[in-house]
């Protein structure tokens, strides 16, 4: 069996990437180069402690804002994002 037979596609900030089965979303997320949120100031955060806890995971997945990324695995088809899309822009809403 081929490696895209054996992976998931999801979405990723409207970007299409594939991943292994048993991937999490907070892994799936940092494959696709992206952070999950930004700090206040800005700054790009990913997840700390990996269990939960932190709450530094948190992305919007199908529309739900707010899941914990490291606690959720990869499902075909989910879309993720990790920050407000402005309707004017397009693009990031700056935090």
């Amino acid at each position: 069996m081929s490696e895209v037979a054996r992976s998931i596609s999801l979405t990723v900030n409207g970007t299409i990437i594939r991943v292994a089965p048993g991937t999490t979303i907070a892994a799936a997320v940092l494959l696709a180069g992206e952070a999950t949120r930004a700090s206040v100031g800005g700054e790009p955060r990913g997840p700390l402690c990996g269990m939960g806890i932190c709450f530094e995971c948190r992305v919007t997945i199908d529309g739900v804002p707010h899941q914990r990324s490291c606690q959720m695995l990869c499902i075909p088809g989910i879309r993720v994002t990790t920050r407000e899309v402005t309707e004017d822009s397009g693009g990031p809403a700056t935090p």
